[in-house]
Parts: C-alpha cells; sequence; structure tokens
C-alpha cells in the first residue's frame, strides 16, 4: 500500500513537474527584422520565443503557425528589432560600489544592450553582480568578466589595491602577479574557479610568458582577452601567443613605432611619424593575421577620444599615447582588411546622459571609423558576442539563439542614431519596457565613484 502511494505521488510530482517547467510562448509581430548579419532589414516579421531561447522567426505576411490558445502576442508593428546589443569593454567594480554598478546595469539593460564584458574588476562583487542579472533579481545585461594576470610589478598601480581590499593585490585568484616562478596551471585554475569568463593578460609581462599563460588557458578551456600590447611583450608576440581578442586598437600601433616600451606606466606615445593617410604595412600584417587567427579587435574608440578631451583642458599635461584621429584610421584600415570588430567603451556616458557610451561608441564608428550603421549594429551583436565565446549562442536573430532582442522605433540602418530610439528590450525572453525606466532616478547613483 504504501509503495503504491509513493509511486502515485511520484508520478502526480512528475505529471506537475512537466507541466511547470514548460516555457511561456511569446511572438513579437510585425517588427523589420537587423539580424545582426550586417543584412539590413527585413520585411515585417514575426518572432517566436519560447522560454529563454527564439524559437522561430518568419515573414509575418505568411500564414500563423499554430500556437496554444496561452501564446501571448506583442505587436511591434513599426519597430525595427535586432539582437541585443553586447558593450564588449566596461569595467563595473573599480573601485566596487553596489550602487554604480547596480544603476550603471540598469541603464544599459533599458538602453539596449543586453551582454557586457567586464574587463577585470573585483570578481567578488561582479560575480555575485552576474548571477543576480543572470536570474533576473536586477535589471542588467548578462555580465562576462574575466581574472587579471600581469607582472608582479604592475600591482603598484592603486586600482589593483582597490579592487584587492582586504587582500594582497596581485595574490588574489582574480588578480594575479605572474613572473617566471608561477606555476602556470594553478593559476590558470585559481582565475577559472572564479567562474571568470577568461583570463585578460594586462601588462608588464615579456612575449613569453604572454604565450605560455595563453597556451595554458586554452589548455583549461578559457578564452584569453589581452591588451593589443603588453609591455615589454609587442603587438606581434601577443597575436603570436593566439590571444582571442585584443583590446584598444591604437596599442597595436607600437608595432609600428620605433621602440615598444618596457613597462605600462608612464610610457612613451607611439610614432605618429610611422602614419600617414595611407594605410600602414607593418599594421597590414597584424590585421591579415588577425583576420586568419579568428582575433577579434576591441577597438575603444571612445577611449582615445577621451585622451583627445583630457589634452585640450591640460595642454601642460603630457601628451597621451594616441589620438582619435589615428585611433578611427587604424580601426577603419583593420574593418577594410576583414577584421572582426567589437565595439567596447571602457569608460560610462556621463551620469545625467539618457543612454549608455556604447551608443555614442556606435556613432563615432560611423562618423569617424567609415562604418556604414550597419557594419556598427554588427559590432555590437554578432561582433560583441565573438569577443565572448567562439561559438555565442547570442548577437544575432536566428531560431536556437538567446531570446536578446531590442526593439527601436527608427531606422538604424539608416541612421546609427536610431537606435537611440529603444522601446522594447527582451533578455532571455524577459520584456524591459523603455517607458518603464526614468532614465533620471539614479542618475546620483551613475557618478563614478572616487
Amino acid at each position: 500500500m504504501i509503495l503504491k502511494l509513493l509511486l502515485a505521488a511520484g508520478l502526480s510530482l512528475a505529471a506537475f513537474a512537466s507541466h511547470a517547467a514548460e516555457p511561456p510562448q511569446v511572438v513579437y509581430r510585425g517588427a523589420r527584422v537587423i539580424d545582426g548579419t550586417g543584412a539590413g532589414p527585413t520585411a515585417p516579421m514575426s518572432i517566436l520565443v519560447k522560454g529563454e531561447r527564439i524559437e522561430k522567426v518568419w515573414d509575418a505576411s505568411q500564414m500563423a503557425l499554430k500556437l496554444p490558445p496561452d501564446t501571448k502576442v506583442v505587436d511591434v508593428t513599426g519597430l525595427y528589432a535586432l539582437p541585443g546589443l553586447i558593450n564588449s569593454h566596461e569595467h563595473l567594480a573599480t573601485p566596487p560600489v553596489r550602487a554604480f554598478a547596480q544603476a550603471q546595469l540598469k541603464r544599459d539593460l533599458y538602453g539596449g544592450i543586453t551582454g557586457v564584458r567586464d574587463m577585470a574588476d573585483d570578481l567578488r562583487l561582479v560575480g555575485d553582480l552576474a548571477r543576480e542579472t543572470r536570474i533576473g533579481a536586477i535589471p542588467g545585461p548578462d555580465i562576462y568578466y574575466a581574472a587579471l594576470m600581469a607582472g608582479p610589478e604592475f600591482f603598484d598601480d592603486p586600482r589593483t589595491h582597490a579592487v584587492s581590499a582586504g587582500a594582497t593585490p596581485g595574490k588574489t585568484p582574480w588578480m594575479q602577479g605572474v613572473d617566471d616562478k608561477t606555476d602556470l596551471t594553478q593559476a590558470v585554475a585559481m582565475a577559472r574557479g572564479t567562474s571568470a569568463s577568461a583570463i585578460k593578460i594586462y601588462a608588464n609581462l615579456p612575449g613569453d610568458r604572454v604565450k605560455a599563460i595563453t597556451a595554458e588557458a586554452h589548455r583549461q578551456g578559457i578564452p584569453v582577452w589581452a591588451h593589443g600590447a603588453v609591455f615589454p611583450a609587442s603587438p606581434q608576440e601577443v597575436l603570436d601567443a593566439k590571444a582571442d581578442v585584443i583590446s584598444h586598437v591604437c596599442m597595436l600601433a607600437y608595432q609600428a613605432s620605433a621602440a615598444i616600451p618596457a613597462a605600462y606606466h608612464n610610457r612613451a606615445a607611439v610614432d605618429y611619424s610611422k602614419f600617414d593617410n595611407k594605410d600602414n604595412a607593418v599594421m597590414a600584417k597584424l590585421y591579415a593575421q588577425m583576420k586568419r587567427q579568428g582575433t577579434v579587435l576591441d577597438a575603444t574608440l571612445l577611449v582615445y577620444a577621451g585622451m583627445d578631451e583630457r589634452a585640450a583642458a591640460h595642454p601642460e599635461r603630457p601628451k597621451p599615447y594616441c589620438n582619435a584621429d589615428l585611433a578611427a584610421r587604424l580601426t577603419n584600415q583593420a574593418l577594410r582588411t576583414g577584421v572582426v570588430i567589437s565595439a567596447g567603451t571602457d569608460g560610462f556616458s556621463a551620469p545625467e546622459d539618457a543612454y549608455p557610451d556604447l551608443h555614442n561608441e556606435l556613432e563615432l564608428l560611423v562618423a569617424k571609423a567609415g562604418f556604414t550603421p550597419l557594419q556598427a549594429i554588427s559590432a555590437a551583436t554578432r561582433g560583441g558576442a565573438l569577443s565572448v565565446a567562439k561559438e555565442p549562442d547570442f548577437g544575432t536573430v536566428a531560431a536556437g539563439k538567446l531570446a536578446n532582442l531590442v526593439f527601436v522605433a527608427q531606422d538604424p540602418s539608416a541612421d546609427i542614431k536610431g537606435l537611440r530610439s529603444v522601446v522594447l528590450t527582451v533578455k532571455r525572453g524577459v520584456d524591459y519596457r523603455r517607458a518603464d525606466y526614468d532614465p533620471q532616478s539614479d542618475a546620483t547613483a551613475r557618478k563614478e565613484p572616487e
């Protein structure tokens, strides 16, 4: 008798679990799709989302599928649907301040961003934020983050003290000083233990060590995100090591300079005399290798625009190592060579701005670096996804991909500023309506921590 009751209870629970696990279905009907591959807007389409995945995309004028009667239909006629945008370079926790990070993440999400690549911070906070945004406990994009490795002398940098508070900079799993005595198998395993998406190779490492770290990371199945030059490791050595993603386009220009600086801090500027209005042959070689290897370039034009602004405000200070004009020309050369470029900011727009800085980066790519709006969109969608993983399941609008979408009122393929007309962001099948967001409500929290 007891066995029969247990069996009956078990069957009932199984049936209940099966019913409860059935994900909801939503059809977004009538939007023109810009799918992130570089193709222009389609005819009006229907996008069927089941749970957190796109189930099907089809022409809205075709016969409707037979769907369960409880399928929700969202009319998005007249809007443009794109993959959720990806900022491939943010720092959410240097220093770690939860209110600041949460305010930025909220603005990102309601600004159309469904994924960010956090490029090394205090992972004690970032890991918690990644969990919270992943399960929808707080509004924000999915966070893919890096554990950092650099030469031991780099850890005099005050930023490393801020992100290692309570521990010794350079001796934590998320911020490791690496020298010729480091057990790289253990070091990479410790970095992986933070649940990091990748290892970031930052500064003050020779080429042979960059190569050894990268080889061990790849052996353990974790990608490597690196600066374009690691000082003294040259851009060529970073590429030869087969880093998966390279950040900061102007750092690559050191390969064409007379000498590579020996260390990250207080380094000389790139040699401007090596660059004119023609393509640089040294850069052409680097870019051809990046294309062959599938190395993604995280160009960060906004970094150099910011350097120009600070140089103009403080002419008495040393000139920055590169300027926005050269950065734009180098990025354009990479684009024409066929390098995959992702859109990263390495910073945040002003606290009072209604939209995140990724929109400014995309507008710079179009206005300064010669991208078409569709190429810029690809940098913030497919390119951003490839900066996270070699075979991402997001970044384009296609069946089987995550239901990460942004719907805008204006056609961004005609004018990239159309991305500033967000009506609805969908992340993993959950709707976030722009009308529900007050961009000024947490502007104070968005002020950069001292």
